[in-house]
């Protein structure tokens, strides 16, 4: 089986809706650029919503210490996603203050990308390859732009690791077949609008990427 995220949830009729889809993770952005921003207190009322077996993972930007600390004082998460951050050792300090499991995204248009992203699997405890935004602009996610998947297939991959960019209900069985993906992200992939989740897609991604509803 495979498992689904559902990045950029901001409302918790769309919270509701994930869980009861059977996603595994449900995801909190923290980047105030992105439409899918939510405040620390925003995304406290929506991790209400989430109830145990559903990892609550907060996404950041190249966050600093201040950043971190605004959120994970207050909100209830289990995992932390960073984007931007290619320093090992400032990510070994984001995990470790934190005190979280680390997901680290890696953003692939080549080869030597997802190289560079498996250089990470001493210090991240899963691995996220998304889509390398376009030259010169974009948000590090959510653009629902696809690298070609080929570059994962057949790589021997040392840590977890999920599946993102331009995913849709129409396209993520095919993108689990060419790559093997165990786990699946998507945000802009299930939605109306920028940062408008739509219900019936979210339940039409999870029954495409073959999770068992609850």
């Amino acid at each position: 089986m495979t498992a689904a995220k559902i990045c950029g949830l901001s409302t918790p009729e769309t919270v509701t809706a994930a869980v009861k889809a059977g996603t595994r993770f449900v995801g909190f952005v923290f980047y105030p650029p992105s439409p899918r921003d939510v405040s620390a207190a925003k995304a406290l009322v929506l991790a209400a919503d989430v109830p145990p077996g559903v990892g609550k993972v907060g996404l950041f930007v190249d966050p600093s210490d201040a950043d971190l600390d605004a959120v994970l004082t207050d909100v209830p998460l289990d995992f932390v996603q960073v984007h931007g951050v290619s320093d090992p050792n400032r990510l070994r300090a984001i995990r470790e203050r934190a005190g979280l499991p680390l997901i680290v995204a890696q953003a692939v248009s080549s080869a030597a990308d997802v190289d560079a992203g498996l250089a990470y699997a001493g210090i991240a405890d899963m691995l996220l390859f998304d889509a390398k935004p376009a030259a010169g602009g974009g948000l590090p996610g959510g653009n629902g732009v696809a690298f070609d998947w080929r570059l994962l297939a057949g790589r021997r991959i040392p840590v977890p690791w999920m599946l993102a960019g331009g995913l849709t209900p129409d396209n993520v069985a095919q993108a689990i077949m060419l790559t093997g993906a165990k786990m699946v992200d998507v945000s802009s992939g299930v939605e109306s609008a920028p940062g408008i989740k739509d219900a019936g897609a979210i339940h039409a991604f999870v029954e495409a990427a073959g999770v068992n509803p609850l």
